[in-house]
């Protein structure tokens, strides 16, 4: 059984920073492209960052380039995104999801498998 498992978000003020993470397990973990998605209140889920099996290639929506970094350690069935320059629209609930294969590019297609259950960040003064 697919397990994913987000951890560290919370409340920061904008500007600030947060590191969110993502202990999976039920597969191989190191065989899959791995997303962070999230969902803002009242809206749809929307991808923000891929990443392949061997971490070289990433992807990142627009909104959040420059400012998240995504990144992966395979030894520990571990994703991780960092924050850094939060924005109040970067409020919404966090999850990190498995793609259907290798290619970052399922992110576009919404090609994602299984997610955990979603970790808060809200930004707000």
């Amino acid at each position: 059984e697919v397990q994913l498992v987000e951890s560290g978000g919370g409340l920061v003020q904008p500007g600030g920073s947060l590191r969110l993470s993502c202990e999976a397990s039920g597969f191989a973990f190191s065989d899959y492209g791995m997303a962070w998605v999230r969902q803002a209140p009242g809206k749809g889920r929307e991808w923000i960052s891929a990443i392949n099996p061997s971490g070289f290639t990433t992807k990142y929506k627009d909104a959040v380039l420059g400012r998240f970094a995504i990144s992966r350690d395979n030894a520990k069935n571990t994703l991780y995104l960092q924050m850094d320059n939060l924005k109040p629209e970067d409020t919404a609930v966090y999850y990190c999801a498995k793609l259907r294969g290798t290619n970052v590019d399922f992110v576009d297609t919404g090609e994602w498998t299984d997610w955990g259950q979603g970790t808060q960040v809200t930004v707000s003064p």
